[in-house]
């Protein structure tokens, strides 16, 4: 991809008139496709554009994820064999089709748009949009015409990014490429597209996809065979202390050039999170912060003010709590185990406590030097306490069965419009905002976690970054790295988007113009990161968060039921927290 349709502005004051931005390229390609039908049947022409025609069928099939020939492309002309081949060899010529075999002899090819042509049509989708506003728009008002022309897509390091494009050469993977993913909705994008990506690298996609819990056991129990069955492995965030040293995964800096993948285009907190000691051993496939999602039509017609504080939160809960009409205050991560486990480490963090004894720094706590000997928990400290009671406290403004309700659970009820606040990741966004049945339809507010008295407005990173496993066969590591550079570049990322994503690793994805058309998400996470409020300290990737998450999970669950007060679930917490620590030391 160029250098200028990866550049990006690095500013908070981006004008919301940049939603209006130019159509989509798949979009413009619908539009020609049926503007030559219409005029093909209306005007019944005797010259077809053979130039125009083969284009269209070429990005059509680009688009689709379909293999085009030389023969398909031919027939899609619209004009005799002899021309249209004279035509086809003056598209090649011209450097906007390129040819990549799909056999060792080279005898058979396949047929893509060149960068070339990717970068004229997407240009094109913009200057079409600006036409048909200029002669079909004029009822509008001049303000909005306007603001169309000059606002932010318009101002320069603002460009678009353009579709991805075919490796010059297909991946020659044995089997084809294997990944062992989350089954979540960023990742089921990347399995629906799947057509399109195998025939980017050029080989067969086989993809597997676990709930968190097993798709950690399953990583942990490839790291023990021989050879990995994946040659790429996605690692939640927290685990990688644990994978690093237990010899899981390997490091970056060993297989492949990192400056390739661009860092500095990665959110600072997802890039960081992918390190450990310094080392990079992951590339963020997708960073979704947990924010605070809000009914805003409701909170408007109550006459509350958004929610920034945890005291705030069981305020507006208490007025919108509505049980006998089907209404509920607030939806979170409270089912027993790693759900609450998560939940109970945020939320301290919201109060200002690390879980272990981070130095604390800067706007926050360090979270990039744990290779150390002495962190400890701090579990059982007062902000702790805080912590639980409020959880205790959500208890009276939740639904009544907010002990089972964990990722998913949470965020139905909100999108299905029974909940007026719910703790959620951007990844579960997809529920209510491409669902226009949806009373939470573009009624949506997007917020940091509230925070407590001592704490300040932060929201956690979470997500998952593509890693290579370290028993992978040696002859499959570098064109692993090949599709793992692809699968993250700025280009997929969008396309992820695009098909129904709400996470963005690169500031360059949440800065393009048609990205932040798609949903508010992407520019409040960019001015989150901006204002360093998007953190990972308050899950610290330690080599036992896993155990400690657990603990906390099944300790402040019995709290919740009443079996435990808050001071003895955290004591019993906080000593099996050492526990579990000191084992893993000795």
């Amino acid at each position: 991809m160029n250098t200028q349709s990866r550049t990006h502005t690095i500013q908070s004051g981006y004008s919301s008139d940049v939603h209006r931005a130019g159509p989509e390229l798949e979009t413009v390609v619908s539009f020609l496709e049926q503007l030559c039908l219409e005029v093909d049947s209306s005007l019944d022409p005797t010259a077809p554009n053979p130039y125009l025609n083969m284009s269209l069928h070429l990005l059509r099939s680009h688009l689709d994820g379909r293999i085009v020939t030389a023969s398909s492309l031919v027939a899609a002309s619209g004009v005799p064999y002899a021309t249209a081949t004279r035509r086809l060899a003056e598209l090649q010529a011209s450097g906007l089709i390129e040819q990549r075999p799909r056999t060792r002899s080279g005898k058979s090819f396949s047929l893509h748009p060149s960068e070339q042509m990717l970068t004229r049509w997407s240009e094109l989708a913009d200057r079409l949009n600006r036409l048909g506003n200029s002669i079909f728009g004029k009822s509008r008002s001049s303000a909005e015409t306007t603001d169309y022309y000059f606002g932010g897509s318009y101002q320069p390091g603002q460009g678009l990014i353009s579709p991805p494009q075919v490796m010059p050469s297909p991946l020659k993977l044995q089997g084809g490429l294997r990944i062992l993913v989350h089954g979540d909705p960023t990742f089921m994008v990347m399995e629906n597209l799947k057509r399109q990506f195998e025939q980017l690298i050029g080989t067969k996609i086989n993809q597997r996809a676990f709930s968190i819990d097993r798709l950690r056991e399953e990583a942990l129990r490839n790291a023990t065979r021989t050879t990995s069955r994946y040659d790429l492995i996605a690692v939640d965030l927290p685990w990688l202390g644990e994978f690093v040293t237990k010899g899981i995964v390997k490091p970056l800096n060993e297989v492949m050039d990192v400056d390739r993948l661009d860092p500095s285009d990665f959110h600072t907190a997802g890039w960081r999170a992918a390190h450990w000691d310094g080392v990079p051993y992951g590339v963020p496939s997708q960073t979704t912060p947990e924010l605070m999602f809000y009914r805003r039509d409701w909170f408007a017609e109550a006459g509350l003010a958004p929610p920034t504080t945890t005291q705030a939160v069981l305020e507006a809960a208490k007025v919108l709590h509505d049980p006998r009409h089907g209404r509920y205050g607030v939806a979170w991560n409270a089912a027993r185990g790693t759900a609450l486990g998560h939940t109970f480490m945020m939320t301290c963090a919201d109060f200002g406590q690390p879980i272990v004894n981070l130095p604390e720094i800067a706007g926050g706590y360090d979270a990039d030097h744990l290779n150390r000997d002495d962190l400890r928990p701090t579990i059982d400290t007062e902000r702790g306490r805080e912590a639980a009671e409020y959880l205790l406290a959500l208890l009276d403004y939740s639904p009544p069965d907010i002990l089972s309700m964990s990722w998913y659970e949470r965020v139905r009820p909100y999108a299905a419009g029974k909940i007026a606040m719910a703790y959620g990741y951007t990844l579960l966004a997809p529920y209510f905002e491409l669902d226009p049945s949806s009373p939470a339809y573009d009624n949506t507010g997007y917020l940091p976690h509230p925070h407590g008295p001592s704490g300040a407005p932060i929201a956690p990173v979470g997500g998952y970054i593509f890693c290579i496993p370290a028993n992978l066969a040696q002859e499959r590591v570098a064109e692993t790295v090949e599709a793992l550079t692809a699968f993250t570049s700025p280009e997929s990322q969008k396309l992820y988007v695009q098909n129904g994503s709400r996470t963005a690793p690169r500031y360059s994805v949440g800065a393009d113009p048609e990205v932040r058309r798609l949903s508010p998400i992407f520019e409040t996470v960019d001015q989150m990161s901006w204002r360093d409020e998007l953190q990972f300290w308050p899950r610290p990737p330690i080599p036992q968060i896993s155990d400690i998450i657990q603990i906390c999970g099944h300790e402040i669950h019995d709290m919740l039921r009443g079996v435990h007060s808050p001071r003895e679930a955290l004591a019993r917490a906080q000593a099996r927290a050492e526990q579990a620590m000191m084992k893993t030391v000795t």
